[in-house]
């Protein structure tokens, strides 16, 4: 099993309609599972895996 490994929330806000209807709304974060080198699994947001590929790439 994955473990959440960041401490980012969801985006919260209105929804509007046309007719300025409004209610909440949470823009969910896209989690994906990451394995670190030691082999144990993490749950962080695409946004965050694609700044790790970067890191690892630029070290390499």
């Amino acid at each position: 099993m994955a473990v959440k490994a960041t401490k980012k929330s969801p985006l919260k806000g209105n929804d509007r309609s046309h007719a300025l209807n409004t209610h909440k709304r949470a823009r969910k974060l896209n989690y994906q599972v990451h394995r670190l080198e030691d082999g144990t699994k993490v749950r962080i947001p695409a946004r965050d895996k694609r700044t790790l590929r970067k890191e690892e790439k630029a070290a390499a």
